[in-house]
């Protein structure tokens, strides 16, 4: 049985989560899929959404197998706990694929690193968590 980790922050979910989870799924045979915790989001805002409720709304979609609120501190221990054979990035992730490679090795953890394909946008599609709250605000207003 051949396991995939998708990973990410998944804050008010859009077609966008939903092909990178597909293509994350398409990779092996089960998908497992670490949410991360408010605290480890360092790279763009604070989630709206509590994680606890991501967990859930990512756990309900068809191509998710297994769904996990990350470690709070090391973001390796669900890793270890999964043993996956592929490790899925979103295709417009910040992370780095060499430096997961490295340490994934340095922990003595045996999986493939793959980029996730990009959905095609359409004119009229929101495919960011920070395009939703953006026109949230400028069509209903910041108070």
């Amino acid at each position: 049985m051949r396991r995939v980790v998708a990973q990410g922050t998944f804050d008010l979910l859009h077609p966008g989560h939903v092909h990178y989870l597909q293509d994350a799924r398409s990779m092996g045979d089960t998908l497992h899929v670490i949410v991360a915790r408010q605290s480890n989001v360092t790279h763009k805002p604070d989630p709206v959404v509590p994680g606890p409720q991501r967990v859930e709304m990512v756990a309900a979609l068809d191509p998710v197998d297994h769904a996990r609120l990350g470690h709070p501190a090391d973001i390796f221990v669900p890793i270890e706990e999964i043993d996956p054979d592929v490790i899925a990035l979103g295709y417009d992730q910040h992370h780095d694929a060499e430096a997961i490679e490295s340490q994934l090795a340095e922990r003595g953890i045996d999986c493939e690193v793959r980029r996730a394909s990009a959905r095609e946008r359409s004119a009229e599609e929101l495919l960011s968590s920070g395009e939703i709250v953006e026109k949230i605000l400028a069509e209903r207003g910041e108070g």
